[in-house]
């Protein structure tokens, strides 16, 4: 039986290391495919305000049988959702399509420090009165750069509990990985996989041809051992459950140093840079 490590979070907390991902599940499918996931063993379930699937999500979760308590839960701020206001009624929406009393982790989905003139930090605070009546268990960020996190460090009470970024063997994103850890802030990755485009990069191709493995669950591995929590999203059964058998996979040292050296910084991005993103939903 497959057994997925978990994080330890500044809270005190565990977050399962390997989650799953619901980008671009839509309402007519997002609760079948949930579902199965869970049915798999998935037990770390990642959505958004963003994403218009939460309600779905939440369907899934009462139907599985599986007790809210066993389900690490993330939810996300929308980007039009910043002001104080906006984000303590949606937040409260959240809670209510999820079906839920509270949410295990709730996150800043992206700092826009374009928009609100550059005030992400009153945002934040306004999150801390969540985790502090407890319907957020943990509350944290994403798409948060070192320069980002500064004033929330220095002007919080709460310290964040984990920085979703983009992260992948393209794109290590080691300066901002490295400057949350030092925080005691885990990292998770979006993206953990990609978007597929290194599945025929030679050196995985190689590493996983030599242990018996898929490329994706050679990527995910290196994941679980550089200790990132990874969300990868997949809709079919065959690639869920390939995902989630990544954890059964051990690389070489030597494979680890391997993979590292793909970084291609800034040049290995598949989505925004958040100094540039200044999307609000209409």
């Amino acid at each position: 039986m497959t057994e997925i490590a978990a994080m330890k979070l500044n809270t005190g907390k565990l977050m399962p290391q390997l989650g799953f991902g619901t980008y671009k599940l839509t309402p007519d499918n997002a609760t079948e495919v949930v579902l199965e996931a869970l049915k798999i063993g998935y037990r770390h379930i990642d959505t958004a305000q963003m994403y218009g699937n939460e309600r779905e999500v939440g369907i899934a979760i009462k139907e599985s049988g599986i007790p809210r308590e066993e389900i690490f839960l993330t939810t996300k701020l929308n980007n039009g959702n910043h002001r104080p206001d906006d984000a303590r009624r949606t937040f409260e929406e959240s809670l209510e399509k999820l079906g839920t009393d509270y949410v295990d982790m709730f996150l800043m989905h992206w700092p826009l420090p374009k928009l609100y003139d550059g005030d992400f930090v009153t945002t934040y605070k306004v999150m801390e009165e969540f985790a502090i009546d407890k319907r957020a268990r943990a509350i944290g960020v994403s798409n948060f750069e070192p320069h980002h996190l500064v004033p929330i460090l220095r002007e919080a009470t709460i310290v964040p509990a984990t920085n979703q970024i983009e992260l992948h063997p393209y794109l290590r994103n080691k300066a901002t990985s490295e400057f949350c850890r030092n925080q005691g802030i885990v990292i998770t990755a979006w993206s953990p996989l990609g978007r597929g485009r290194q599945f025929e990069d030679p050196t995985i191709v190689e590493i996983a041809q030599r242990i018996g493995a898929s490329p994706a669950q050679v990527i995910l591995a290196w994941h679980l051992q550089h200790g990132n929590i990874a969300i990868p999203k997949a809709s079919s059964v065959e690639r869920q459950r390939e995902n989630f058998e990544s954890a059964n996979v051990t690389l070489s040292s030597a494979d680890m140093e391997a993979i590292d050296t793909l970084d291609k910084g800034e040049a290995g991005r598949t989505g925004k840079h958040p100094d540039e993103m200044n999307l609000i939903p209409n």
